[in-house]
């Protein structure tokens, strides 16, 4: 990976380079460096509206409880698709007007979760009360034993300050006072 890195830091340079010098010969150096400048604006203002839009999406996908995983990857792309159309070059404009074109974002997605799914590895860790890890492979919240050995109930509360808010007597009154027709017949 290291060597492709490195080949990829040599390559892309004399390739913008020779790009510069044959875009230059053909429609001259002030028009070059028009293109360039071009180019750099353009790629800002897709970066801007397309990247709020997916803000917008991310915000509705965490408001319906989804992750939002293929607007994380959109941002992404986004990102890269800003940087390469700053980097002064024909190419590297190229493969950054292509990362603005959702279908390519889409069809980049799959490959790299094919290559994921093939060829990465997973590795899941899941630590208990103490904090630390568990071997017990049954250690999930159905199968985690309190601070008591029982089971972990999951549950809401509210926390009430008895000496600020008192309950409401007469509602407790009625509560207490048996209902007619009820278990006791009738008797108030």
């Amino acid at each position: 990976m290291a060597l492709l890195i490195l080949l990829l830091f040599i390559a892309v340079p004399v390739i913008e380079i020779a790009l510069f010098i044959q875009v230059g010969g053909v429609i001259g150096l002030w028009s070059t460096i028009g293109v360039v400048i071009l180019t750099a604006m353009l790629g800002t203002a897709l970066l801007r509206h397309q990247g709020l839009d997916t803000l917008r999406r991310v915000q509705e996908s965490l408001a319906e409880n989804r992750m939002p995983v293929v607007e994380m990857f959109d941002g992404l792309c986004l990102v890269m698709a800003g940087a390469l159309l700053l980097t002064p070059g024909f190419m590297t404009d190229a493969f950054g007007f292509l990362l603005f074109v959702p279908p390519f974002r889409a069809a980049a997605a799959r490959a790299i979760g094919r290559y994921i799914v093939t060829h990465g590895q997973v590795h899941v860790s899941t630590a208990g009360m103490s904090g630390g890890p568990q071997d017990d492979p049954f250690s999930g919240p159905r199968h985690r034993p309190g601070p008591g050995g029982g089971p972990v109930i999951d549950g809401d509360f509210e926390e009430v300050d008895p000496e600020t808010e008192t309950p409401d007597r007469d509602k407790v009154e009625d509560a207490r006072k048996p209902k007619p027709g009820g278990s006791d017949g009738g008797r108030p």
